[in-house]
C-alpha cells in the first residue's frame, strides 16, 4: 500500500507541476498556450496586397485550434498601397496589414505609419529572437513597427543535374562562374545564365548588380550618403558590378535574345527553366516560391524532373553576397477593435514553428534563422555572417535601389555605355 502511494502522490505531483507551468515557461519551451479567454468571440482582418494566401489561411485554421470563436479572414483590397492609408481610417479598419519599409519617412504613407503599434513591446510575448536580426528595422524612436513574415534574396535557380552531367561544379566565385559558363557554352548550350529582361523591374540586370553595389556602399559610408543623396558622383559605386555584368553578357554567356523571349519574370521564368536546358536561371525568391506549384504545370519538367536549388551569384572572388531583406512584413493596427486578440493572433504567428511553417507553404525565404529547413534555399545558409548584407540596416534606400536598377537595365541592353550609366546616377 506504501508503494501504491507513493506512486499515486508521484503522478499527483508531475500533474500538479505541469498545470503550474506560467506560459512564459511554455512559451520557452516552444508551445504556444493561449493567454486570453479561449471562448472569447470576435473577428480580426488582414490586409495585404497578395491575390490569395493560403498559407496565412492554414495559419488560421492552426490558431481556430485555441480559439475556435474567433473568425479571422485575408482580403485584398483593390490598389492596396495608395489607398492603405484611407483603409485604415475607415470603419472598417483592418487588424493586421502588409508593410513595407519605403513606407517609413514617406509623407505619402504617414497615416499609416501613425496606426502602427510597436511590436517590440516584450508584453506582447512576440519570438523575435529568432528572427535574422537584420530583417529586425526599428525607427528613429527605437520601435518596431513592421516584423518580416517572408524574406528576400537575390540568385540564380541552378539545375543540379545539368552540373553532374557535364561534370561541373556549382560556382562558388567569378572564375569559377567564368569558366562554367564557358564550358557550357563549348557543350552547345545557347545562354548558359538566363534570365527576364524585357523590363527594368525584376530584370536579371539589376539582379546581378545590386547586391554588388550594396556591399560597396556598406563598406563606404560617405559613398552611402551621397548614394542616397543622388549625388551623380556616387554612381561610380556601380561600375565594377556593370563591368561585370558586361562581360557575362558580351562574352555570350548571357543571350538577350533569348531571355527577351521570356514574357514576366515569375511564372514564365519558372517554366523556361524547367524545360531544362538552362543551367542558371537568374532570380529572386520571390520567384523561386512559385516553382512548387508549377512544377506539375510544366509538361517538360513532368517528363524529365530534375534537383535544382538557389544559390548566390558569385559576381567577385570571394563569392556571392546574401542580400537579406524583408518581403513581407506585418504591422498591428493599434487603434483596431479587438487589438488585445490581434496581439495574441501575432504571438502565436511570429514565433520559428509557425513562420517557418508559413515559408514553407509559400516556399519563401524564412525569416528565422532555420533556412537550412528548406533544401532549395540551404545554399543560402552556408553564405558566411561577413557576406550576409541587410539593405535596410544598412541605409539602402528605395530611391538609390530605383537609381542601380534602371542604370543596370539600360548598360545591360545597350542604350547607354557604362561610363554614361555611371554618370547618369541620379537622373534616373
Amino acid at each position: 500500500m506504501r508503494k501504491m502511494l507513493c506512486t499515486m502522490l508521484a503522478v499527483l505531483l508531475t500533474v500538479v507541476s505541469a498545470a503550474c507551468i506560467s506560459p512564459a515557461q511554455a512559451d520557452s519551451a516552444g508551445e504556444f498556450q493561449p493567454r486570453l479567454d479561449t471562448e472569447s468571440e470576435c473577428t480580426i482582418t488582414v490586409v495585404g496586397s497578395y491575390s490569395n494566401f493560403e498559407a496565412l489561411e492554414a495559419e488560421f485554421d492552426l490558431f481556430n485550434e485555441y480559439y475556435p470563436d474567433v473568425e479571422l479572414s485575408y482580403v485584398k483590397p483593390d490598389d492596396y498601397n495608395n489607398l492603405l492609408g484611407t483603409v485604415l481610417e475607415s470603419s472598417t479598419a483592418p487588424n493586421i496589414f502588409f508593410s513595407y519599409q519605403w513606407m517609413i519617412g514617406n509623407e505619402k504613407y504617414q497615416t499609416v505609419y501613425d496606426h502602427m503599434e510597436d511590436l517590440s513591446d516584450p508584453g506582447l510575448g512576440l519570438e523575435l529572437d529568432c528572427l535574422r536580426s537584420g530583417l529586425l528595422n526599428r525607427d528613429a524612436d527605437g520601435r518596431l513597427l513592421m516584423v518580416p513574415i517572408f524574406a528576400r534574396n537575390y540568385g540564380m535557380l541552378v539545375n543540379n543535374d545539368l552540373f553532374e552531367k557535364e561534370g561541373l561544379q556549382v560556382p562558388t566565385t567569378w572564375e569559377e562562374l567564368l569558366a562554367v559558363c564557358e564550358a557550357f557554352l563549348s557543350k552547345g548550350y545557347a545562354s548558359p545564365m538566363m534570365g527576364y529582361s524585357a523590363d527594368s523591374s525584376g530584370c536579371l540586370m539589376n539582379n546581378l548588380v545590386y547586391p554588388e553595389v550594396v556591399a560597396a556602399l556598406a563598406a563606404d559610408p560617405e559613398a552611402l550618403q551621397a548614394a542616397n543623396e543622388m549625388a551623380p558622383s556616387a554612381g561610380e559605386c556601380m561600375r565594377p558590378a556593370l563591368e561585370s555584368m558586361m562581360q557575362l553578357i558580351e562574352n555570350g554567356y548571357i543571350n538577350l535574345d533569348k531571355c527577351n523571349e521570356i514574357g514576366d519574370n515569375y511564372t514564365q521564368v519558372i517554366l523556361r527553366f524547367f524545360e531544362g536546358d538552362v543551367p542558371m536561371m537568374v532570380c529572386t525568391g520571390d520567384t523561386v516560391s512559385g516553382t512548387g506549384k508549377r512544377e506539375s504545370q510544366s509538361e517538360a519538367f513532368s517528363k524529365a524532373p530534375f534537383t535544382y536549388s538557389f544559390v548566390p551569384v558569385p559576381m567577385s572572388e570571394a563569392g556571392g553576397y546574401f542580400i537579406d531583406s524583408p518581403s513581407i512584413q506585418f504591422s498591428v493596427n493599434k487603434t483596431c477593435e479587438n487589438l488585445d486578440m490581434t496581439n495574441e493572433f501575432m504571438r502565436f504567428l511570429v514565433s520559428r514553428q509557425e513562420l517557418n511553417r508559413m515559408a514553407s507553404m509559400k516556399r519563401l525565404v524564412t525569416p528565422t534563422t532555420d533556412l537550412s529547413f528548406d533544401a532549395v534555399y540551404a545554399p543560402f545558409g552556408q553564405v558566411p555572417a561577413e557576406r550576409i548584407l541587410s539593405p535596410e540596416v544598412i541605409g539602402i534606400t528605395d530611391p538609390l535601389a530605383k537609381q542601380v536598377r534602371n542604370a543596370a537595365y539600360q548598360a545591360g541592353t545597350g542604350a547607354v555605355t557604362i561610363d554614361e550609366a555611371v554618370g547618369n546616377y541620379g537622373s534616373y
